[in-house]
């Protein structure tokens, strides 16, 4: 007798009044200044992408200007990218289109995080203690002041409706 496996869809679905429903399938983030400070993880992030790996496939893309980001997140369910070259943000916004940017929830900070954010489907900034760069708050959904908090959004989704709500 075989047993037949069905691939599982693991996703998040949000229907959120006057934004529209969300079917989110990938958290594609930034590392410098949005999961870690000076290349360094920030605290519970581990342990709360671990959480959010169980329904999102999670992306971390990357300029790793510390040159850390592979060994901080060997923890982590998670694909690193380290971007090379100029325009890494070009980068990162073709990588978000190539998933399906409307499966996509993006964290980020910096300018060359601009793209990945307004492309992505729901884009969150995380205005921590690197701070952000304006344009790329200007292309964000969402503005939060830790990654934690960012990563909440993610595990309490009336959290995202009651922002969010027209």
């Amino acid at each position: 007798m075989a047993v037949i496996l069905e691939k599982l869809t693991v996703m998040l679905e949000i229907d959120m009044p006057g934004f529209g429903s969300i079917k989110l399938e990938y958290l594609v983030s930034d590392f410098t200044g949005t999961l870690s400070l000076d290349g360094s993880l920030l605290p519970k992030v581990r342990e709360k992408l671990n959480v959010i790996s169980q329904f999102l496939k999670i992306f971390v893309l990357t300029a790793d200007e510390f040159g850390r980001a592979r060994e901080e997140l060997k923890d982590v369910n998670c694909t690193v990218h380290v971007m090379e070259g100029d325009n890494v943000g070009v980068q990162k916004r073709e990588f978000v289109r190539k998933l399906g940017a409307e499966k996509v929830v993006a964290l980020g900070n910096g300018a060359n995080d601009r793209e990945m954010l307004k492309g992505a489907k729901l884009g969150i900034i995380i205005a921590g203690m690197e701070g952000c760069a304006v344009e790329a708050l200007m292309a964000s959904d969402i503005q939060v002041t830790t990654v934690v908090d960012g990563l909440d959004l993610l595990l309490n989704p009336r959290r995202l409706r009651a922002t969010l709500r027209i």
